[in-house]
């Protein structure tokens, strides 16, 4: 075991010194905001102070829960950074036609449009930052095109706009107008002017945008091939790893009976039964918000004729729809940690009850008041200036506000307390399960420790910054740590049942986690290609993004695995529908997370697709397909632990299992696959802008597509409904019961 703990203690260190490296360079290079936006002639335009406050404005507002900047966000209403500087683009074209050939720039021969062109992209290629004064001078034309901008934006914000689900005084406060589209200038500012000695912009040329020539960089070009040429290498490295370990591991004789039966069930246990209705309520809660926040797409302000988003605006219904999403898997997982981590040593200690039952207190308080704080928020309901710690952070997947971070900061560290002490005595023993056991309790603190990034940014911290600390918590916390926690987890349960052994689940569990974190942990800059970050970040991001995938591609094995285990002996089939689960993640983690993942992952991919509906395909797929799937799986397997002797209604899990995952196929492959293919022609074709216009997402065809998602959503929802009423079943057992042995 020694050399694979050297090689998992390497990739850790070596990893997180390359991210943090970067980190510093990301700090360091990140797109100024001036102290002063003045034209040639001297009119102040916005300071700094307007831009700052206009980033708060719009996170306040549900930031990149309505439409997204730098890409980053949601999908109905336009990037506002592409839909402002095409704008200011077109603007200043037609103010220069109309001066020179009295006619509007669309009328001009194709060699009147060329010269016009050049000189526009000359004009916003120019980096006219001071440094040294902190003053940005922008020509007096650029001045006319913001201040059409700014009418345009505070039309579509007063009076409302149907097609990007915004609804009617979304925001009708004047100087915060002004300073809102401050913010949207400064962000279309950052991509579309070269950094200083450079030909590249502070968003290495994103988004596309043909006026300016805001085209692939050749870094973009060659490091989407080493990324390939690296995906192909090391698929080569895991076939001949495969082949020449077949066979290695071996399982052991399995008992005649299962080995929990007669097993004495903990308080601690028993409590954590409520754990499992509470997934079960946010599960269905978030499949009504999801259905609400899709229809939007569609309708835009109204749910079939019912004006729901007065109350529940697209805003809020998709920042709950993910929120929920993580708070439900999460809760699964450490409810299942909860449950495993007493049977570990087969000793309860003193007041662990009480503990879980506490955690479960503060884990209703996070969750109901951070949605409450949130909906507060993006009504303007909040005393002014305090949206930042009970409303809305504006940034996806880490909404809550600052206050309720930190509450569920100590909740996770009141976990990891009440983990550590259950495992405590067995970690003692130095025994056969004490890898697995040691990669247990690694897992569970990096759980803990890595949510702190999200407290990482403050209310005044550059974009680009922000966004790095934010994908620590969405790459590294949620799909890291999560996964390696979720596997030792499997693993320990499959030995519990005597299934495998504890000496082979411990090798290779931490053998898994090398594999996956060697490119996992520096994979995090994927997601930041084009985030107002240095060209470093691309390079690694490629290539390590690329290895990520690796591992995922043979993942074929381990799900062939788990149905090998599930038809073992017969005992073993009351386990079938949670292997099942596990089953669906190994598919999911190859379709989802691998080839769908690694369809937007390569730099030239993403610079077309960032934000397009092809990143909800690999969204839905990798984090429900794995992580909901893994919560499912676990939350079924803790249940059968706690009581093996209960007769369970297969038939209830079995068609749960099968329309959650033909539904969840169906809504991806049948209508966000589709939808996000043609946006991405239409990104090469026209630009970005064009992509997530209104013009484009709502002609006939789009409209169809969007509307063909209803059959999988249908599905899935029924599937989710039938696992909810199962758990409600099981629940009333449990009480008929009173949970005796």
């Amino acid at each position: 075991m020694k050399k694979y703990w050297i090689g998992f203690s390497l990739v850790i260190v070596i990893s997180f010194t390359v991210l943090s490296w970067v980190g510093v360079k990301i700090y360091q290079q990140k797109p100024p905001v001036p102290e002063r936006v003045v034209t040639e002639s001297g009119v102040l335009v916005f300071t700094k102070s307007d831009i700052q406050d206009g980033q708060n404005i719009w996170q306040a507002m549900g930031g990149m829960e309505s439409g997204s900047v730098w890409g980053h966000g949601s999908y109905v209403a336009p990037d506002w950074t592409a839909d402002w500087l095409h704008r200011e683009l077109i603007a200043v074209l037609n103010s220069w036609s109309n001066e020179k050939y009295n006619v509007s720039f669309d009328q001009l021969s194709a060699e009147q449009k060329s010269a016009l062109k050049a000189k526009l992209t000359q004009m916003y290629k120019t980096n006219t930052y001071n440094e040294a004064t902190g003053e940005l001078r922008i020509p007096d034309v650029r001045y006319f095109a913001i201040e059409k901008n700014i009418e345009h934006y505070t039309d579509v914000f007063t009076n409302g706009k149907k097609e990007y689900a915004i609804p009617k005084n979304t925001l009708n406060d004047t100087e915060k107008l002004r300073k809102l589209n401050a913010f949207f200038f400064w962000s279309a500012w950052a991509a579309a002017t070269n950094r200083p000695n450079d030909n590249v912009t502070y968003t290495n040329n994103w988004p596309h945008e043909e006026l300016i020539q805001n085209i692939p960089t050749p870094d973009t070009i060659v490091w989407t091939g080493v990324s390939i040429i690296i995906l192909l290498f090391g698929i080569g490295a895991m076939a001949w790893y495969h082949a020449a370990n077949k066979g290695e591991i071996e399982h052991k004789d399995y008992p005649k009976e299962d080995p929990l039966l007669g097993a004495t069930i903990t308080p601690s246990q028993k409590a954590v039964i409520k754990y499992f209705w509470v997934v079960s309520a946010l599960f269905l809660l978030q499949i009504i918000v999801g259905v609400i926040t899709a229809h939007y797409g569609v309708e835009g302000s109204g749910f079939y004729g019912i004006p729901l988003s007065e109350i529940f605006p697209y805003v809020i219904t998709r920042t709950w729809h993910l929120q929920l999403g993580i708070f439900w898997i999460a809760t699964a997982w450490l409810a299942s940690g909860l449950y495993i981590a007493p049977a570990v040593s087969g000793i309860e200690p003193k007041g662990q009850k009480l503990g879980v039952n506490i955690l479960f207190i503060a884990l209703l308080i996070v969750v109901l008041g951070s949605m409450l704080g949130e909906w507060l928020s993006t009504k303007h309901l909040l005393p002014e200036g305090q949206w930042f710690l009970f409303g809305h952070s504006g940034y996806e997947y880490i909404d809550l506000g600052r206050f309720f971070q930190i509450a569920l900061f100590i909740g996770l560290f009141l976990w990891l307390f009440l983990m550590w002490r259950a495992i405590k005595p067995a970690l003692k023993k130095n025994d056969d399960q004490k890898a697995i056991l040691t990669l247990f309790l690694i897992a569970s603190i990096a759980i803990a420790g890595f949510y702190a990034a999200a407290l990482m940014y403050g209310k005044h911290t550059n974009l680009a910054i922000a966004e790095y600390w934010r994908w620590w918590v969405v790459h590294l916390w949620v799909e890291g740590f999560f996964e390696v926690f979720a596997t030792v987890v499997i693993a320990f349960l499959f030995a519990k049942l005597n299934l495998i052994s504890i000496k082979t689940a411990g090798r290779a569990t931490v053998l898994s986690a090398t594999i996956f974190l060697s490119g996992g942990i520096i994979g995090t800059l994927h997601h930041l290609y084009f985030s107002g970050t240095p060209m470093i970040v691309l390079a690694l991001g490629a290539v390590f993004s690329a290895l990520e995938v690796v591992p995922l591609i043979f993942v074929g094995y381990e799900a062939w695995e788990n149905i090998k285990l599930s038809k073992s002996t017969q005992w073993v089939s009351k386990y079938k529908w949670a292997i099942y689960f596990f089953v669906s993640v190994a598919f999911w983690n190859m379709v989802g997370a691998g080839l769908f993942g690694f369809m937007i992952n390569p730099p030239i991919a993403l610079y077309y697709m960032q934000g397009l509906n092809t990143t909800p395909v690999h969204g839905h797929a990798a984090l429900f397909g794995v992580y909901g799937m893994l919560g499912i799986g676990l939350m079924l397997f803790s249940l059968r632990g706690i009581r093996p002797d209960l007769e369970w209604n297969d038939k209830l899990v079995k068609w749960s299992f099968w329309l959650i995952n033909i539904g969840l196929f169906s809504m991806v492959v049948f209508s966000l696959l589709p939808v996000g293919l043609m946006q991405t022609w239409a990104s090469v074709e026209h630009g970005y802008w064009y992509a997530r216009s209104s013009e484009f997402l709502q002609t006939n065809t789009m409209q169809t597509l969007r509307w063909l998602r209803v059959f999988g959503d249908s599905i899935f929802a029924l599937g989710a409904l039938i696992l909810v009423y199962f758990i409600f079943q099981l629940s009333i057992q449990f009480k008929k019961n009173k949970m005796e042995k």
